[in-house]
């Protein structure tokens, strides 16, 4: 049985933690002059998959 590849646009995106998996938040990447300070500070802390997404994407990992 050969190995599985590892999907690696999912792998630059998604960062592995102890218990979870951690994922950037949209709306981060461009145009933040526009928007608020709430929202941009909001943005830099990221959020975790949730359990559904985690059990989906950990064989491409």
């Amino acid at each position: 049985m050969p190995k599985i590849k590892t999907h690696k646009g999912t792998a630059k995106v998604i960062k592995k933690r102890k218990n979870d998996y951690k994922i950037g938040r949209p709306g981060s990447r461009h145009n933040t002059g526009y928007k608020s300070m709430k929202a941009n500070r909001k943005n830099r802390k990221g959020s975790s998959l949730s359990t559904a997404d985690q059990n989906r994407l950990k064989n491409l990992i």
